[in-house]
């Protein structure tokens, strides 16, 4: 039973390091302003935004490089190709003929919540702009690394149907979703997501896709494509001109003026309570 215990410390080790919560002082604007002007009344909701998480910091850099560092030590190393060969042999023991491949779909689950959560009513950091923006960017680092690496080192897969096994891929695909959900919902969200991420990650070690070492290269190259995601956010945003979650909002109607018996329009531009709106009617 060895093999099991190696692979669940990793796991949970891996699990532990993804959600640790570093200390941090957040920016805060709060909005709560209503507009009225004759036909038109507006409100716009409390919101927040934070700008912590997408701030390049060197210290967000050392569980995914060690992620990343742990995984490559294991392509060639003998003391870690032990551990590879006890938990391909305990989990082919434990699955037989039936395998199950879930896991091919469950990797974009969390991508999926990252997206999806915020138009369900959950409160987001930064608007759907901006998320699609760190998801894409994300996928694009994430893509870049994995590829490159694995026709590079041309590892061979435990099942021998290729030499494209580190690192995983699937399984980088799944956490950069659960840190992409971790930065922006919180730690909470980003618990079920490492969840769904871990699982992936077990399968392919249950489906003879993977060794040991490529499932925890690929969460380190996840974790690391996400954050690089939200550090490029603020360039993305000047480049693609993404309004952020509380840009001002120009509002426009016409009224009818009785004492000069004349039409006109009114507008306003609706910002926070700190920077009040101005306004204009023309007749």
């Amino acid at each position: 039973m060895k093999f099991i215990f190696a692979f669940m410390l990793v796991v949970f080790e891996t699990v532990g390091g993804c959600l640790h919560v570093y200390g941090q002082t957040r920016d805060t604007l709060n909005v709560a302003d209503s507009v009225v002007y004759d036909t038109v009344a507006i409100e716009t909701s409390t919101s927040e935004i934070s700008t912590t998480d997408y701030k390049f910091k060197p210290k967000r850099l050392i569980l995914p490089a060690s992620l990343v560092a742990v995984g490559a030590f294991g392509v060639c190393n003998g003391w870690m190709n032990n551990i590879k060969e006890d938990v391909k042999d305990g989990l082919a023991d434990m699955r037989k003929d039936c395998y199950f491949h879930a896991d091919d779909y469950m990797q974009y689950l969390p991508v999926a919540a990252h997206l999806g959560l915020g138009k369900l009513g959950v409160k987001a950091k930064h608007s759907f702009g901006e998320r699609i923006a760190a998801a894409a960017t994300s996928y694009l680092v994430m893509t870049a690394i994995v590829n490159s690496v694995k026709y590079t080192v041309r590892e061979k897969r435990p099942d021998s149907s290729a030499r494209n096994s580190f690192p995983s891929g699937h399984t980088a695909t799944a956490f950069t979703g659960a840190e992409l959900v971790r930065i922006e919902y919180g730690n909470a969200y980003g618990a079920g997501a490492y969840a769904v991420a871990c699982g992936v990650a077990f399968l392919r070690l249950y489906n003879d896709r993977h060794w040991l070492n490529d499932v925890i290269a690929g969460a380190g190259v996840g974790i690391l494509s996400a954050r690089i995601g939200y550090w490029l956010l603020p360039l993305n945003r000047k480049i693609f001109k993404i309004k952020g979650k509380n840009a001002p909002t120009v509002v426009s109607a016409p009224f009818y003026d009785y004492s000069n018996n004349g039409l006109g329009y009114s507008y306003s531009q609706v910002r926070s309570a700190t920077s009040p709106p101005p306004s204009s009617a023309l007749g």
